[in-house]
């Protein structure tokens, strides 16, 4: 339950950081391809395209925990796979930014995010059920 709680936290200030991003703050360089310092409408909409993401990949998590049970198991267990290859990807593509900021910030986020998910996907978070 720990990953799935770090997992949440690190997602809460991204999203955070993407308000900010989606209101015209000057953070431009450390997203989106850093190549504006404010962003423009269409990225400003994918900012916030990334909350409603990002509160999705929490709700996958809680569920592979055992923390709700909405989904059935086996689809928490594929879609938080899933969720996994989505950060293995984002390591990928934040460390090629041309934007050093970005590939000095947020690869490392990224880095974090696909260890916990993938911690999670393997099912080490999961929370003891009681006999």
């Amino acid at each position: 339950m720990a990953f799935a709680l770090a997992l949440t936290v690190i997602l809460a200030l991204l999203a955070v950081f993407q308000i900010a991003l989606a209101a015209g703050a000057p953070w431009g360089h450390f997203a989106w391809g850093g190549q504006h310092r404010v962003l423009p409408r269409n990225l400003r909409i994918g900012s916030g395209i990334s909350i409603v993401i990002y509160a999705v990949i929490a709700f996958v998590a809680w569920e592979r925990v055992g923390a709700s049970s909405v989904l059935p198991d086996v689809v928490a267990q594929v879609a938080m796979w899933v969720v996994f290859a989505y950060f293995a990807i984002g390591i990928v593509m934040n460390a090629i930014s041309r934007s050093k900021q970005e590939r000095y910030t947020m690869t490392p986020i990224v880095l974090a995010l696909a260890v916990l998910s993938l911690l999670i996907a393997m099912g080490l978070g999961e929370l003891a059920m009681a006999a």
